[in-house]
């Protein structure tokens, strides 16, 4: 997946902001792209492109975010809810790049570990140290890519119509450890917010709200990272 020996930029939820993502991209370094690539922002089609290219030219990748999941399950013809954001997605993609949307996103792992650093976004699970990454199937998606794509939740719903979600599973992070996540917009300075679990693992959340009135945020890693 990540070619051997190479330094990484890890970068957060685009949700349609081409112009962030033009920029996130403009290195000679490796890109892994943590999910969410489409809906709210302004240009779904341009970001998608953007990564279009790079997969073409293997210069990067990007995990299933469930936006990602979402827009696919739409494509193929599934019955899934319409909201405005999923709506105007698909309004605005030619049939080329709907096609070619689905083809890449049916194939986007739902996580990637490269040694102790693991890849997901929306939240971590310990069977994902030994589990394949998880592909998107037909129907809805199991218990572990459903922790993948949409974290950990109580079932309940919050007051402002979102799933209720927890952070518990910071906590089951090894020690020595990281996890590299998106999903949620939890940092309050705009730079992504690092957590550290009770087990020693550490979780950076690198969601600062690119395409909802945020920016897009990525970090550099060195080559060979482990």
């Amino acid at each position: 997946m990540i070619p051997p020996g190479t330094a990484v930029r890890v970068v957060g939820d685009v949700h349609g902001d081409s112009a962030g993502f033009a920029a996130a991209v403009a290195t000679d370094r490796f890109i892994v792209q943590l999910g969410d690539l489409v809906d709210d922002g302004p240009d779904t089609p341009g970001a998608l492109r953007i990564m279009f290219d790079l997969i073409d030219r293997g210069r990067g990748l990007f995990l299933l975010g469930n936006h990602d999941f979402k827009l696919a399950r739409a494509l193929r013809g599934d019955a899934v809810q319409r909201g405005p954001g999923l709506a105007a997605t698909i309004a605005a993609l030619d049939n080329a790049t709907a096609a070619r949307a689905l083809h890449e996103i049916t194939r986007a792992p739902g996580w990637l570990r490269s040694g102790s650093t693991i890849f997901v976004h929306g939240g971590f699970h310990p069977a994902m140290l030994t589990a394949a990454p998880a592909l998107m199937r037909p129907g809805r998606a199991d218990h572990l890519l459903a922790r993948a794509l949409y974290g950990q939740t109580t079932g309940r719903v919050t007051g402002a119509g979102k799933p209720e979600r927890l952070l518990a599973w910071v906590d089951r992070i090894p020690e020595g450890h990281i996890v590299f996540c998106g999903h949620d917009q939890r940092s309050t300075n705009g730079r992504p917010l690092t957590l550290h679990g009770r087990l020693g693992g550490q979780a950076v959340f690198m969601d600062t709200g690119a395409g909802k009135g945020g920016h897009l945020s990525w970090i550099d890693l060195p080559a060979g990272v482990e």
